[in-house]
């Protein structure tokens, strides 16, 4: 027989023999062979028992002296090479020895012996296994096409076991299917090499006599009974091997997932790291649309989605709010402490039903729905929501579900040490405050009320030792003791004032307030207590036509004081002291106390307000004063819903203190809103 080139191209079109042979390469054997003999009905065989029947036909050609045609397809080249030396045996039994190959294939050490046809890569034969032998007194047939889904294993992740693949086909020892699969593939051959035509004209009438007949010839072997057994016990043989491996991959991933999330918990207490690998994560493994973590509990109306895993072309819910509260689906979860798998959104009652569900739904294009709750010590602390979009995917299986709730306690352990974590952050920062304030509290204190004890105790020392003292100086020790006496008196009134409107044990009585009243009082107040001392000018450009405040008249007068006092002790005898008020829209009054007097770094306008603030330090002041009026007057202002600020361009520019007062039209609009 004349060996040719596998090499050899043909060039197409170039007469009418050619084009008689044109066909559609991209058409499977398998559906062509369906479509000339509809009986049939297709099987799956796994990779590990095409292997093992090729190898059974193959020996049967072996075993015989009856020279037969064979014709091979392996799909990959590594195949090829495996098979090599089974062909070389097989060319010395036949002239008719076909094989089918990819264009890269090296196949040159079987060119005296066996023929090859190089098919194009977009050939359906390079997805197909085909082995054909015909003889005189047998026939076998294997027409396999390898299943899609061995491209990956419905999970995005390809299959780690060759013998895993799956095809599909048909494997037969009957004359007539074998002899058209072979016709069928005969034809492909001369489409790559017409310059067979005469060899294979040879083989059809040597080998492919009686293709119609349907009764066997007599003396020809049919070992179907036999070899069907042995392919199923192969079969049942794979199936386990699969079913094994499967169930090692899950325990596998399962680990890995733990391992995962483990590591990240060591690592490090931010929740916010942790809760993003979980996300993608479980996403990845579960193959979801879209996978979300959040934290909820029993009185949680919604929650903010902050972390998100998306497949592509899903709409993101990054950063939206989430309804908790008017979820009954989520709700039933926090209830039952348990997971809800709802496989399609569109027949489920409880979503058709109800309208706030239906629209979520569409909204977000969920078409299954998956809740896994996070439990610590039984409580339900937060939520993990898979979904499928667009389509319903591939659904997930109780082991899809049992693995996710493996991990549902590792994130709500971690959600729980993150949150303790803060905690004690939050408490060391408190207590750190909590030492400042106690050290502010003995320093000033020890300062503020030695002095004036100090000074009494002189004054009244020499009273009781001086009986001859002039009436004169005798009337300047009593009010030198009186003064110190107002100021530590003054001093005490300030702790209790700071601690009962801290801790909530004021009572408040708000009613309609004149402001100009308050200002005229206490700027009377502060005249009174000064009636020694001069004070800087204080002018009063405050208008009278402002609206009624409601607030508690007594305690806007404490505030207006206490700005007023501290203007006037940063401020020198020559400088100015401006109060004035003005409406600042329909609900409020404004009002500015501003002086000319030492100023305020920008950096410490919010500071000022802190308790015991001291800006020159809490012993090294040249005024006097604990720290705590401007401490008193913020709490006020925030009791009755007002803001209080200060501005100042810097140090000796001056300082203008603001707040702001209820009027009489919003607790009208509140009455109206209740």
């Amino acid at each position: 027989m004349e060996r040719l080139s596998p090499k050899r191209e043909v060039a197409f079109g170039d007469g009418e023999t050619n084009s008689t042979l044109l066909m559609d390469r991209s058409t499977s054997l398998v559906a062509e062979l369906l479509e000339q003999l509809p009986h049939l009905r297709t099987q799956i065989y796994f990779k590990s028992s095409l292997t093992a029947l090729s190898h059974a036909m193959e020996d049967q050609v072996l075993a015989t002296s009856d020279p037969p045609l064979v014709i091979a397809s392996f799909q990959q080249e590594r195949f090829y090479r495996q098979e090599a030396h089974r062909y070389r045996r097989l060319g010395k039994k036949s002239d008719h020895i076909y094989i089918f190959s990819a264009i890269d294939t090296s196949f040159k050490d079987n060119e005296e012996i066996c023929t090859t046809i190089n098919f194009d890569p977009e050939d359906a034969l390079s997805q197909e296994w085909h082995l054909m032998v015909i003889g005189k007194t047998f026939t076998s047939c294997l027409v396999c096409r390898e299943c899609e889904e061995n491209n990956n294993n419905g999970r995005g992740k390809p299959i780690a076991l060759d013998s895993a693949r799956r095809f599909e086909g048909i494997w037969t020892f009957d004359d007539r299917v074998a002899k058209t699969a072979t016709s069928l593939l005969l034809e492909k051959i001369l489409y790559y090499r017409p310059e067979l035509a005469a060899q294979i004209e040879s083989a059809r009438n040597y080998y492919l006599q009686d293709i119609e007949e349907t009764e066997e010839t007599p003396g020809r072997v049919n070992p179907d009974a036999f070899v069907e057994r042995l392919v199923t016990h192969l079969q049942a043989g794979q199936y386990r091997v699969i079913r094994a491996y499967s169930s090692i991959a899950k325990k596998e991933e399962k680990e890995r997932l733990l391992r995962c999330l483990t590591n990240a918990i060591r690592r490090s207490l931010d929740i916010q790291e942790i809760l993003t690998i979980t996300v993608q994560e479980v996403g990845e493994a579960l193959s979801a649309c879209r996978c979300l973590v959040y934290r909820c509990h029993a009185d949680t109306k919604t929650a903010t989605i902050k972390h998100e895993f998306l497949s592509s072309n899903v709409v993101s819910i990054q950063d939206k709010t989430w309804p908790v509260a008017d979820n009954p689906l989520l709700q039933g979860v926090q209830q039952e402490g348990t997971h809800l798998y709802i496989q399609d959104t569109a027949t489920n009652p409880t979503i058709q039903n109800n309208s706030f569900l239906s629209s979520l739904v569409a909204e977000n294009q969920i078409q299954s729905w998956l809740f896994i709750p996070l439990l610590y010590q039984g409580q339900v602390i937060g939520m993990i929501e898979l979904h499928h979009c667009y389509d319903k995917g591939n659904p997930w299986s109780d082991d899809d579900i049992e693995l996710v709730e493996a991990i549902a306690p590792q994130i709500g352990l971690a959600l729980t040490q993150a949150e303790a974590y803060a905690n004690l952050e939050s408490l060391n920062e408190q207590l750190e405050a909590l030492e400042q304030t106690r050290s502010n509290l003995v320093a000033i204190t020890g300062h503020e009320l030695r002095t004036p004890l100090s000074t009494i105790q002189v004054c009244l020392e020499s009273l009781i030792n001086e009986p001859d003292m002039s009436e004169e100086l005798r009337q300047v020790m009593l009010s030198t003791a009186l003064n110190d006496s107002e100021r530590m008196r003054r001093l005490v009134q300030d702790f209790l004032t700071l601690s009962r409107l801290e801790s909530g044990r004021i009572e408040w009585n708000p009613e309609q307030t004149s402001v100009e009243e308050c200002i005229e009082l206490s700027l009377s107040n502060i005249a009174g207590q000064n009636t020694e001392t001069s004070l800087p000018s204080i002018e009063n450009q405050t208008q009278g036509n402002l609206p009624l405040a409601y607030v508690d008249g007594e305690w806007l007068v404490e505030v207006l004081a206490k700005l007023l006092d501290n203007a006037c002790k940063f401020t020198d005898n020559d400088g100015q002291i401006r109060l004035f008020a003005q409406e600042q829209d329909e609900e409020y009054v404004k009002v500015t106390i501003a002086d000319t007097g030492r100023g305020i770094e920008p950096s410490r306008l919010e500071t000022v307000f802190d308790r015991f603030y001291q800006e020159e330090g809490a012993l090294q002041r040249s005024t006097g004063g604990t720290g705590l009026g401007l401490a008193i007057c913020r709490q006020i202002v925030n009791k009755w819903g007002g803001e209080i600020w200060a501005e100042s361009p810097g140090k000796d520019n001056g300082t203008q203190f603001h707040f702001t007062i209820p009027t009489v039209r919003v607790q009208a609009t509140s009455s109206v809103r209740r």
